[in-house]
C-alpha cells in the first residue's frame, strides 16, 4: 500500500510520522472481507482500534492513526462495508446495525487483555459510543463528534439541504421499500465541502472512490438516520469528546447535547484551530495528548 495522500495535509513536522505505511490484514465477516490497517505495538498496554465515519476510510484517517502510532499505541484501523477495500457479496444490503454488529464482533474476537479504546471520527463517534455500550470488551470510547441522527439539528447539519436533504427528507422514508437497495453516491446525501478548512482536502475526501467517492444504498442510509441509540444516561464506558473547535460542518454543540447527557465518566477537549477534519496545529498536538492521556488512564484503572 503506498502512502496516503492525506498525509500531505498534516503540519510539515508531523508529515514523516503520519507518513508510516501500516500493515494490511483481513478478517472474512459474514460475507464481508473486512480489510484493517495496523501498526502492532506488542508491548503497548493499551490498542486502540480507529472507527471511521461517513465518506471515510482506514487510509484517509490513518496519518491521525499513525501520530499515535509513533508514541508507542498498538493500533488498528477498519474499513467498514461500504468504504475503503472492504468488499461485500451483497453492498446494497449493508445497513447501520451492521457496522455496530461487526465491531461488536470484532472487539471480542482480538480481545487481548488489553483495554481497548475505540477511536470514532464524525459519524464514526457515535458508531464508537454504541459500540461500547453493547460490549465488555471496550474500555473507553474517544469521539471527534457526537451526532445523535434523530435529533433533527444534527439531520440540518449532517445533511445536503438542511433537514429537507437526502439523508432526513422524503427519500429516509422511501429506503424503507423497493428503493432501498438504491446504490447512491456519499457526496449526494452530505455536503463535504465542509469537511476541512482546507479547500484541497475537502476535495480530495469528497473524490475518493474508497470515502466519500463511494456509493452506499439509500437503505442504509435510512437504517442510518432510524437508528435509536443508546441512551446517554444509561452509557456506562467512559467517553472523552475530542471535538474541532472550528468544524463548520457539525459544531460543538451538537455533540455537547449528547455529552452532557452522558451518565459515564469523560472530558471535553476542543482541539484548537481544526476543521471537521483535524489536521491543524495545535489541534493536532491535542488531538494525540488526549489519546494518550486516556488510554493512561484506561491502563491505570486495569492495572
Amino acid at each position: 500500500m503506498s502512502p496516503t495522500p492525506y498525509a500531505a495535509f498534516f503540519p510539515p513536522l508531523r508529515r514523516s510520522a503520519a507518513e508510516l505505511e501500516p500493515e494490511e490484514t483481513w478478517w472474512p465477516w459474514e460475507g464481508h472481507h473486512v480489510h484493517i490497517a495496523r501498526a502492532r505495538q506488542r508491548d503497548a498496554s493499551v490498542r486502540v482500534l480507529v472507527v471511521h465515519g461517513a465518506g471515510g476510510h482506514s487510509g484517509a484517517l490513518w496519518p491521525m492513526a499513525a501520530l499515535l502510532a509513533e508514541r508507542g499505541i498498538d493500533i488498528a484501523a477498519v474499513d467498514l462495508p461500504l468504504y475503503g477495500r472492504t468488499t461485500s457479496a451483497d453492498p446494497q444490503d449493508v445497513r447501520y446495525d451492521d457496522w455496530i454488529r461487526l465491531l461488536v464482533d470484532l472487539a471480542e474476537k482480538e480481545h487481548d487483555g488489553r483495554p481497548l479504546i475505540l477511536l470514532g471520527a464524525s459519524v464514526g463517534g457515535m458508531l464508537a459510543y454504541e459500540v461500547a455500550a453493547r460490549s465488555s470488551y471496550v474500555a473507553g470510547v474517544a469521539a471527534t463528534c457526537l451526532l445523535d441522527p434523530r435529533d433533527w439539528r444534527a439531520r440540518a447539519r449532517m445533511s445536503r439541504f438542511g433537514p429537507l436533504g437526502i439523508l432526513g427528507g422524503p427519500l429516509s422514508v422511501l429506503a424503507r421499500g423497493r428503493f432501498a437497495a438504491v446504490m447512491i453516491p456519499v457526496k449526494w446525501a452530505a455536503d463535504l465541502s465542509k469537511m476541512s478548512r482546507n479547500p484541497e482536502l475537502s476535495r480530495l475526501c469528497a473524490a475518493d472512490p474508497l470515502g466519500g467517492g463511494a456509493k452506499v444504498p439509500l437503505g442504509f442510509l435510512a437504517s442510518y438516520m432510524r437508528y435509536r441509540h443508546t441512551p446517554p444516561e444509561s452509557m456506562q464506558t467512559p467517553v472523552d469528546l475530542l471535538h474541532p473547535s472550528l468544524d463548520a460542518w457539525t459544531p460543538a454543540e451538537l455533540s455537547m447535547r449528547v455529552f452532557r447527557r452522558l451518565a459515564s465518566p469523560g472530558q471535553v477537549v476542543m482541539l484548537r484551530e481544526c476543521g471537521h477534519f483535524p489536521s491543524e496545529e495545535p489541534g493536532v498536538t491535542d488531538f494525540v495528548s488526549a489519546v494518550l492521556n486516556l488510554a493512561e488512564s484506561l491502563h491505570d484503572q486495569s492495572s
